[in-house]
């Protein structure tokens, strides 16, 4: 394991709000490596940790020992505790419409059959912190629309604003950079992860833990 790094940089987005450009992004401008869903299926190590910290047992210096910044899933679920445990870190609150991302969530994340919707497999604990958010609402859409406008609004409420960004891939470079205080790059702001990408990428991870 490399040097233990101390996150500068938390997301609180949900996943499918644009998480895997800003960690492209966020790379890109120093804050790296930086964690995401994809990880974990790097790291299976890493696995038993996130359920830890489910139970309310976590240990956010060994799973982010490596990391200088973490966006989406499973990060997003824990901000609250995050923003705590490191409190010079600043938050980026990812954004997108919130039907379109309940209906890009219906055709990859939460889609029938999916690692993240599956009772049983060697996964099956890890996203058991999922359905304790959302049950068997997964697949309704006025539930989840309603779960994505609160969890909006309770980082807005809790975290100062001074310290978070509320941030809409659209916005680009000058917003984020502005936000981190660095130069903005010459470069087109990153685009990763399209739904045919995370469908091609998802369906190998799957065939992994079959």
């Amino acid at each position: 394991m490399g040097e233990t790094m101390t996150l500068k940089v938390i997301g609180s987005g949900l996943g499918r709000t644009g998480t895997m450009s800003l960690k492209r992004a966020l790379e890109q401008l120093g804050f790296a490596p930086c964690h995401h869903m994809i990880e974990v299926f790097q790291r299976p190590l890493s696995v038993p940790l996130w359920i830890d910290a489910a139970a309310g047992r976590p240990d956010w210096n060994a799973i982010y020992a490596e990391f200088g910044a973490a966006v989406d899933y499973p990060t997003a679920l824990f901000w609250r505790e995050l923003a705590a445990h490191y409190p010079d870190a600043k938050i980026i609150h990812s954004l997108r419409d919130p039907e379109r991302w309940f209906e890009s969530t219906q055709e990859t994340i939460f889609a029938p059959g999916s690692l993240a919707v599956r009772l049983d497999g060697p996964m099956k604990d890890f996203f058991g912190m999922f359905r304790r958010e959302f049950g068997d609402k997964i697949n309704d859409r006025t539930f989840m629309v309603d779960y994505f406008k609160r969890h909006t609004d309770d980082v807005i409420r809790t975290i100062p604003s001074e310290r978070l960004l509320v941030f809409e891939a659209k916005q680009g470079w000058e917003t984020l950079c502005g936000f981190l205080g660095v130069p903005v790059p010459a470069t087109p702001y990153p685009s990763e992860n399209s739904r045919e990408e995370f469908k091609a990428r998802a369906g190998t991870l799957s065939r992994k833990q079959s």
